[in-house]
């Protein structure tokens, strides 16, 4: 029996991945280490480029805003 599922190209794929990170807030610019509100870690968003797309409170936000915006979210250690 073929597979009715159509074929993803890799790229196509590879365009909604985006990773996301631990990120120390003391590695961050001091204007953004402001805007942290006494936060000691952040997680980051990025594309596959290493764009940053957003900086969040906790990893499960992370996830959830990548999902509401059509990405697939992947961890990065």
């Amino acid at each position: 029996m073929a597979n009715d599922k159509p074929e993803k190209p890799e790229d196509e794929i590879t365009d909604n991945m985006v990773y996301v990170r631990k990120v120390f807030v003391e590695d961050l610019s001091e204007q953004l280490q402001e805007q942290a509100e006494g936060l000691h870690v952040l997680y980051a968003v990025h594309d596959a480029s290493g764009t940053r797309l957003a900086l969040v409170a906790n990893k499960k936000l992370a996830f959830s805003l990548a999902r509401q915006n059509d990405f697939l979210p992947q961890s990065v250690h």
